[in-house]
Parts: structure tokens; sequence; C-alpha cells
């Protein structure tokens, strides 16, 4: 099988982080993949298709929830992190921001405890890029 990165021209793939989505299940699909099923397809998917030379994938979250995100994440670090030629992380903006969002909408008087659950969300998608995550940490921090 021809590799199409081959017919590429002056890209400097050691200098560019891609930002792709996850292989997942479409919204109408009766029998939705596994966090495991999507993590492995994901990580084959790429192996197949990216060079090693990229510097990083850096997901989008598109179409998941908060969580399923995070979780799918995690397992591709956890499980198949020594697999990968790159780094394996996230580009969740509304993954990450919406929960804050929702919390705050436009009132002041939220503003603390919206960036506590930012902070938060942030901190376990850290944790996922590590291969490190665990739905106990889903546990929101205490809001005033």
């Amino acid at each position: 099988m021809k590799k199409c990165y081959k017919l590429a021209i002056r890209v400097e793939f050691d200098q560019m982080i891609l930002k792709p989505s996850m292989v997942i299940s479409g919204l109408t699909c009766p029998n939705p993949a596994s966090v495991e099923q999507v993590a492995e397809m994901t990580i084959q998917c790429l192996l197949n298709n990216v060079p090693v030379t990229v510097a990083g994938i850096a997901f989008l979250s598109g179409g998941q929830s908060n969580e399923r995100s995070t979780e799918h994440l995690n397992v591709m670090n956890a499980k198949f992190a020594s697999q990968c030629p790159w780094s394996v992380t996230f580009s969740y903006a509304r993954a990450i921001q919406q929960p804050a969002l929702d919390y705050w909408r436009g009132n002041d008087d939220k503003t603390s405890e919206a960036q506590k659950l930012l902070y938060h969300r942030a901190k376990l998608n850290g944790a996922a890029s590590l291969g490190q995550y665990n739905a106990e940490m889903e546990k929101a921090p205490t809001l005033v």
C-alpha cells in the first residue's frame, strides 16, 4: 500500500502536531464500540497512516461527552503508549471548557467556582494523557 505522506512536498513532519478526531462509532450505530475498541482502532489507524516523525497527536473531543473523550484518551495512553512513536494528548477546548461555561453563564459571582471546574477538567485530561486517569477522579470539586 502506497503511503500518501510520501507524496507531501515540503512538510516538516517533525514540526507538526496532528489534530485528528478519534475513530468512534456513528451516532446511530446500534452497537457502539467500547472504550477499549475505540482506543485500539484509533491507535491502529494512526500507526498505519501517520509518519513516525510527526511531533505529536492532539485529539479533538468531537462528538463525545467530556468523560468519554477522557476515557478514550486514557486507554490509548495506558495500553498503547509504548507502541506510539509520538506523544498522544488532547486538544479538548469544548470538553474542558463547557462544564465551567455552563456553570458560570456570565455571572461574575460564579467566576471562582467556574475556574475550579475548568482546572478540574484540565487536570483529568492531563492525567489521561499520561494513562493515569480513573473514573473516581470525576468527582467534581466542591462548589461554594
